[in-house]
């Protein structure tokens, strides 16, 4: 079990958000990795906003490109993130978030996003759905 979340004090929240190089948009890529195993989960986008309240939170929250909104992980599967450590790359164009995940990550049900690779030849799905998207959302995906 990971250590319980505590809060970065205000002027260490401020100095890394000052740090982080966002893009035209005002995004930068957030990695999610598994604290513990160190298997990479997903890719995705933070706002200023979003890392502040990650930060002040310990709940993960990012920007939804396609909803043009803050998103909080889990907010409709009940699949959340909770934030174990949070850094930025030496560049401070992206983020590691090391995460502790309930269930899966991806929205297709399974642990990870990246279950594409190329086996024999051919781009094969290396990884099953551990649940059903439609369980995880209530609708067919």
């Amino acid at each position: 079990m990971p250590p319980d979340y505590v809060p970065p004090s205000t002027t260490a929240c401020e100095a890394l958000i000052a740090a982080v190089r966002f893009d035209a948009h005002g995004l930068v890529p957030a990695i999610a990795q598994d604290y513990a195993s160190g298997e990479v989960l997903m890719l995705a986008w933070m706002t200023r906003e979003a890392l502040a309240e990650t930060l002040a939170t310990g709940r993960v929250c990012y920007w939804s490109r396609s909803r043009s909104r803050l998103w909080r992980k889990g907010e409709t599967s009940g699949q959340v993130q909770r934030l174990v450590d949070l850094r930025l790359d030496c560049d401070g164009d992206t983020v590691l978030l090391l995460v502790e995940q309930t269930g899966p990550a991806c929205h297709t049900g399974r642990r990870s996003c990246f279950f594409n690779a190329i086996r024999n030849d051919q781009l094969k799905e290396i990884s099953q759905p551990i649940i059903d998207p439609a369980e995880l959302y209530g609708t067919a995906h």
